[in-house]
């Protein structure tokens, strides 16, 4: 797996919504994080953080962000890209489903992770382990057009058994995309 994404790395933030370069992309996803999120300065770890596109906008909003990816080549990107944006980012290598990180944070976040690992179950546990009590479990994921991903349905299921409670919200807007999309999107926010 660590080279099948070091091999994407390069091409990566081609995606508007991946590397968040578009003016209006970048606010679209800022909205949605600030509203799911707790005030600055929550202590958040991106599990999955890739080229680290959202672990800096987390940092630019005033958060303390470490960032976790099994991709040397995305990390190396990640700590381009944080540097350029004038932001600090704690960046480790290592596996998002069994991150070795200093916990307990205020927030564990992952986007179009989860789909991909192969115990979700188990891979949620663990990361309601990383929280504090009341800290919050935000997931990005989706069921792409290509037959990819986990439908919300499913996975909802998950999350509840968890955390303490789960809430589900749609995310069809094309601003947070780059443009209007067929499949299913959507944000879970959960609570320890």
């Amino acid at each position: 797996m660590r080279e099948a994404w070091d091999g994407e790395a390069e091409r990566f933030d081609e995606q508007p919504d991946h590397g968040l370069a578009d003016g209006r992309v970048r606010a679209a996803w800022t909205a949605v994080l600030q509203e799911a999120l707790p005030a600055p300065a929550a202590r958040i770890v991106d599990l999955g953080c890739g080229t680290g596109s959202l672990s800096v906008l987390l940092a630019e909003l005033g958060h303390t962000v470490q960032g976790v990816d099994l991709s040397p080549r995305m990390l190396e990107r990640a700590a381009a890209k944080a540097r350029r944006h004038g932001v600090h980012v704690d960046l480790i290598e290592g596996d998002a489903s069994d991150p070795q990180v200093d916990g307990p944070f205020d927030v564990a976040l992952s986007r179009h992770v989860l789909w991909a690992l192969p115990d979700p179950a188990a891979v949620l546990d663990r990361w309601a382990s990383l929280l504090l009590p009341g800290g919050r479990l935000v997931l990005v994921e989706g069921r792409w057009h290509t037959g990819a991903g986990c439908r919300a349905g499913d996975l909802l299921p998950l999350v509840r058994s968890a955390t303490s409670a789960a809430e589900l919200r749609p995310l069809p807007d094309p601003a947070l995309w780059g443009g209007p999309i067929e499949d299913e999107r959507y944000l879970i926010v959960a609570a320890v």
